[in-house]
Order: structure tokens, then sequence, then C-alpha cells
């Protein structure tokens, strides 16, 4: 299943199981991105991407954060 900047949630998920230590309000968004682009799921054009989908990729990651903390 290859990801896409618009599967906002799933990507929230693996970035908190990959780094459940970090608590996600305090990373900056260039680092976010190069995380997402990471993700071996991950197959969408790196310029399709703003500010305002970073934004909801870290409160989906926030919420999956905030269950466990």
């Amino acid at each position: 299943m290859a990801l896409k900047w618009t599967d906002v949630h799933a990507i929230g998920e693996i970035l908190y199981d990959r780094f459940p230590e970090k608590e996600p309000l305090s990373i900056r968004f260039t680092e976010l991105r190069e995380w997402i682009l990471e993700i071996e799921e991950f197959d969408d054009d790196p310029e399709r991407c703003g500010e305002r989908v970073l934004e909801a990729i870290q409160m989906a990651w926030l919420s999956e954060w905030k269950e466990d903390n």
C-alpha cells in the first residue's frame, strides 16, 4: 500500500510507532517532512507537501501520542 500526503492518520501512526518518545509538537516541519519521505511505504511527490499537510500529519501523530502519555 503506497502512502500519499493525504494519508495523514496512517502517517501519524507510523511516526508514533517509530518515535514514541518524541513529543510531536517539538518537531520542526523540515525534520517531519524528511522523516515522512523516509517511510518505506510513502510514495508521493515531495513537492506536493505544504505546511497544512505537515500540520495535519503532526496533529494525527499528536493524537496517537496523547493516548499513551
